[in-house]
């Protein structure tokens, strides 16, 4: 009995075996093209389907010129990268065993003779998630062999299987103007393949309604497709929850009583510790030094003494090596903090690396790689682009950034313009930001070579690869930098901080944070000092307001579950939430596509949790999980709820200890 609810999830079946026969008949030198199916348990990565049909072939006497696995033909998007070049010397025909909008997509991809296999099979819910402009009927009768790939039953807007009906004008439909003519558009097609005469020798066709018909695609799907390609593949909407904070202004924290830095609050080494307990240290004054590249030094934001160099709790990494300063409240600034003493036409590129480099500058939109070595890429930058997006929803940390410090990031973004002799600089704002868009625009006006571009609202805009490709047009291949592709990305945070280490000297000593949820009593904007503890900041805002209750470093998507608020603000802590603890069951993977429609990277993550679960390291690097960025667009959109961010870095553990 489940076994026969399970196959109304499969999508498609073969053609009975006479079909199947008469449609080999006159075909030879085949490529056989199988999806695996959709919307069904998750238990195998390879349909059986495919084996069968060989074996039927095999025994005709059929030449198979070679074979094909897929993931959701439907998405044409992918099969637009993957389909071509795929074909063997001496291929005639393709045959295509999937649903009707596989072989619709196959067929405009490849434009070669393609044929069906198979028949779709009527399920009640969503058919095709892929999101494709194509779409099927499951009327369980495929026409598209007949017809050239193009389907007769949703393409024309009467679903007429019998040729045109005169109606047309200018290839529009006479009852949707809107719409070509489909049986049209079936000649042009089977005339440029040389097989209109077996469009004409075909007796007419009747429907047969006894067949199910139902109606699959919903207007939700409708009405995303118009934007669904715009800019980059991928991304989600959630809800932004950004109204709490948006419009309060920044407030100054006060120094914290005890201070905790992290050695390690940067992508790569950490900083080497230069100070001992009992050393008095001053404000702006260097605690560690950088350990290498890739590695940033680290500065006190108070004075005071130092009273531990020890393992203490981190925000994202379990614990770390710190070091604790007792502050004095004097607040003495350290004799390094000056400023530069030139002007920003004065200076020299290599001058702005080094102060960069030495104030421990780096992204402050969570990654923390080190600033000074974007500046630094040894490779043409023709375009400098401030990542002011903030696509994370509920934080408006960088919101407040645009509207109170614009001049700060028009300046840093100068300088970051000249460091790489980029003679473009863009500003890069969602469109849920129009105040900023509009006083950024006005700043900017008389500045050539700066612009403000005002994006669509969308997750995760914010990624650099995501930015490059929405602002400039240019895709960043796998494993390549933006620096690859002529770019350099900063957060606009980062931008500030290089302002104010120009024009100041002080290093990177406080940044911006939100804080902010549904259990947080008065939520706000708050300038921080970097090493004050996350409960002070919760507990001045009210502190927590009920019982089982999430608190994460950073934003719902992408922050990280905090065990305790003795952990430190850093350099990239952007945000301290308070949300529901939800704990949803988890159910088995139905392979509806939903993760891979929303993949930015254009991965496959119901993969990743599946070879993960396996321990399959090879397989998981081979699909390339490395470049996971953790967005956790999949997880967002899983039916099934299933930890798929958790079991991607299970995946990358497990491809990292490979030998």
């Amino acid at each position: 009995m489940e076994g026969e609810k399970l196959e109304n999830y499969t999508k498609y079946r073969l053609k009975d075996e006479a079909e199947l026969k008469s449609l080999l008949a006159g075909l030879d030198n085949i490529f056989v093209l199988a999806c695996n199916k959709c919307f069904k348990e998750f238990d195998t990565l390879q349909e059986p389907d495919l084996d069968a049909f060989l074996a039927l072939a095999e025994g005709l006497g059929k030449t198979v010129t070679g074979t094909a696995r897929a993931d959701f033909l439907c998405n044409k998007t992918k099969a637009e990268k993957g389909l071509p070049g795929m074909l063997p010397v001496g291929t005639e025909h393709v045959v295509v065993l999937s649903c009707g909008l596989g072989v619709q997509t196959v067929a405009d991809v490849l434009q070669k003779p393609v044929f069906a296999a198979a028949n779709s099979i009527n399920y009640t819910g969503h058919h095709g998630m892929a999101l494709t402009k194509k779409a099927c009927d499951a009327c369980a009768q495929c026409y598209l062999n007949i017809t050239g790939g193009i389907c007769p039953v949703v393409d024309c807007s009467k679903s007429l299987l019998n040729g045109q009906c005169g109606g047309a004008k200018d290839g529009k439909c006479e009852v949707r103007a809107d719409k070509d003519c489909a049986w049209q558009k079936i000649q042009q097609r089977l005339e440029q393949q040389g097989r209109l005469s077996e469009l004409t020798a075909q007796p007419v066709q009747l429907r047969d309604y006894s067949k199910v018909n139902h109606k699959l695609i919903v207007e939700y799907v409708k009405s995303i497709r118009q934007t669904r390609l715009e800019g980059w593949y991928g991304g989600i909407h959630p809800v932004e929850g950004k109204e709490p904070t948006e419009h309060k202004g920044l407030i100054r924290f006060p120094a914290p009583k005890t201070a905790v830095f992290p050695l390690s609050m940067h992508l790569g080494a950490p900083a080497n510790p230069i100070v001992a307990v009992g050393d008095h240290v001053e404000v702006g004054q260097m605690l560690g030094e950088a350990a290498g590249f890739i590695s940033a030094p680290i500065h006190s934001s108070v004075s005071g003494t130092v009273v531990a160099i020890e393992e203490r709790p981190h925000a994202s990494r379990g614990s770390c090596l710190s070091i604790v300063v007792e502050n004095d409240g004097k607040d003495t600034v350290h004799a390094s903090v000056k400023p530069c003493g030139k002007t920003l036409e004065e200076l020299t590129p290599a001058e702005i690396i080094d102060i960069v480099k030495n104030a421990g500058i780096v992204g402050m939109g969570g990654a923390g790689f080190p600033t000074y070595v974007k500046l630094n890429p040894g490779k043409p930058i023709d375009a400098v682009l401030v990542n002011a997006c903030e696509c994370e929803p509920m934080l408006t940390a960088d919101h407040r950034v645009l509207l109170e410090f614009a001049d700060d990031i028009i300046f840093g973004l100068q300088a970051e313009m000249k460091t790489v002799s980029a003679p473009k600089g863009i500003i890069v704002i969602e469109e849920n930001k129009p105040d900023a868009i509009a006083l950024l625009r006005e700043k900017t006006a008389g500045i050539e070579g700066i612009e403000v571009l005002e994006v669509a609202t969308q997750y995760p805009q914010g990624g650099e690869k995501m930015l490059i490709k929405r602002a400039l047009g240019r895709s960043v291949p796998s494993g390549k930098l933006p620096a690859d592709v002529g770019a350099c990305v900063s957060n606009v945070s980062t931008v500030k901080a290089i302002a104010d280490a120009i024009r100041t000297g002080m290093p990177l000593i406080e940044r911006v944070i939100t804080v902010t949820g549904k259990y947080i009593k008065n939520p706000g904007n708050f300038i921080v000092r970097v090493g004050t503890p996350a409960a002070a900041l919760v507990e001045a805002c009210g502190g927590i307001s009920g019982e089982d209750v999430l608190i994460k470093a950073g934003g719902p998507m992408m922050g990280f579950p905090q065990e305790t608020l003795d952990t430190p603000i850093m350099k990239g802590s952007n945000g301290i939430i308070a949300i529901d603890n939800d704990e949803p069951e988890v159910q088995p993977c139905i392979k509806c596509g939903r993760c891979v429609d929303v993949c930015p990277m254009e991965l496959k993550p119901l993969h990743f949790a599946k070879l993960a679960c396996a321990n399959d390291p090879q397989k998981l690097k081979d699909l390339n999980i490395m470049n996971c960025m953790e967005c956790r667009c999949c997880e967002y959109i899983c039916s099934s709820k299933i930890p798929l961010v958790n079991l991607i870095r299970l995946g990358k553990n497990a491809v990292r200890g490979m030998k």
